[in-house]
């Protein structure tokens, strides 16, 4: 995500509030890039025969921001924060929707780096991860977004230093405490593994 776009985001996302319909054109076209290797990084997470992909991923996160009335941008780490919660929501939907199809499976592991939790198939992974994420956002919300950032968005440590306002150490630090309180929760400590 590069630092230098900062001041022409957030002066875009001032147009946006002020109602410029051009200002959302001028949005879509300076993040682009930046939202599609977002959905590229998480969408290699997926199973191969997935059917959304990386360009509809962050198309539908785009059409969803245009319609959530009401939201008031603040800047580019708001934007972010934003647009991966969106692709969040999106890749979670989509998973249970998949999962209500095919229920079982066997298990499979997780990738969040050196995480490896066993649940039950490619598409509840998702799930699973979704919901030990809402569990932990209850317990450190700084914690949770990190995870979020990291995992759905595929932001590095910088990235997300620079749109917590916090010290990468920190965002390290911290990362590391949720990987490990994640690996716990989802039972990887009984895995074996």
């Amino acid at each position: 995500m590069p630092d230098d776009s900062s001041p022409e985001i957030t002066q875009i996302l001032n147009d946006w509030n002020d109602g410029s319909n051009a200002a959302r054109e001028r949005l879509l076209e300076v993040v682009y890039d930046i939202l599609k290797h977002q959905a590229r990084i998480l969408m290699s997470r997926e199973r191969a025969d997935h059917t959304l992909q990386p360009t509809a991923l962050v198309h539908e996160a785009f059409l969803k921001m245009g319609d959530a009335a009401g939201i008031e941008w603040k800047d580019r780490s708001h934007f972010f924060g934003v647009t991966t919660r969106l692709m969040r929501q999106i890749l979670v939907d989509h998973a249970r929707g998949h999962a209500a199809q095919k229920r079982g499976g066997n298990s499979a592991p997780i990738p969040m780096d050196d995480i490896h939790a066993p649940v039950k198939g490619q598409s509840d992974h998702l799930l699973a991860i979704d919901e030990a994420l809402e569990r932990l956002s209850s317990l450190d919300t700084r914690q949770a977004k990190i995870v979020e950032m990291k995992f759905f968005g595929g932001l590095s440590n910088a990235e997300i230093a620079s749109i917590m306002d916090i010290s990468e150490r920190t965002v390290i630090r911290e990362w590391s405490s949720a990987r490990l309180w994640l690996y716990r929760e989802m039972g990887c400590a009984d895995s074996g593994r």
